[in-house]
């Protein structure tokens, strides 16, 4: 089954099953967005849990793969500046240099490959611009073998428990780390920011 199969099927059920374990992560992540007017580009939007939480200074664009949670997420673009695309993380349908920000939360461990979506999002951001991202990885050298285990049949259903930050980045030299703060889960859940070079 693939994903954009699995999350039609989620859609109904994905803002029960994270909204409010997630709300605190999400808000805090995105208080780093720019303090001046931007383009924002929102990857693996979902169902806009992130959009009640947006500046309203900025303009928005938010991309899913799934048109179902685009449909959830309708609602949620009232007061902003915000356009719904359906598209791949892992092969934006936007111009090099197109955002001054992009936004990855919950999406770089669901992708089946996160180095192509960091890339991705690395291809559109502007020099300089900043990129967000919300998820859950493994750290360099971690054993958790429960986590490796499953992610297999978690992966094709709705996200990977086995993916490893680092090992994903390396595929996008241009972005630097510039944070890297635990959320969730005893810090398997990270906040991380980058820049562009």
């Amino acid at each position: 089954m693939s994903l954009k199969t699995s999350y039609r099927f989620i859609a109904p059920f994905y803002d029960y099953a994270i909204r409010r374990a997630t709300l605190a992560a999400r808000r805090r992540s995105l208080l780093r967005l720019p303090s001046i007017p931007a383009r924002v580009l929102i990857s693996g939007a979902g169902t806009g849990l992130d959009f009640p939480l947006l500046p309203l200074r900025h303009d928005y664009v938010a991309l899913d793969i799934t048109a179902a949670m685009l449909a959830k997420a309708q609602p949620r673009c009232i007061g902003l500046n915000m356009a719904l695309t359906q598209g791949d993380s892992m092969a934006l349908p936007f111009a090099d240099h197109s955002f001054d920000c992009v936004v990855l939360h919950l999406i770089v461990a669901v992708v089946p490959q996160p180095a192509r979506c960091l890339a991705e999002a690395a291809r559109v951001l502007k020099p300089g611009g900043q990129l967000l991202v919300f998820d859950k990885f493994l750290r360099p050298g971690q054993l958790a073998p429960l986590r490796r285990l499953v992610s297999p049949l978690l992966g094709q259903l709705a996200t990977r428990t086995d993916v490893i930050f680092e090992n994903a980045l390396q595929g996008s030299p241009s972005l630097h780390m510039m944070s890297d703060e635990p959320a969730l889960a005893g810090g398997w859940f990270r906040l991380i920011e980058l820049r562009k070079e």
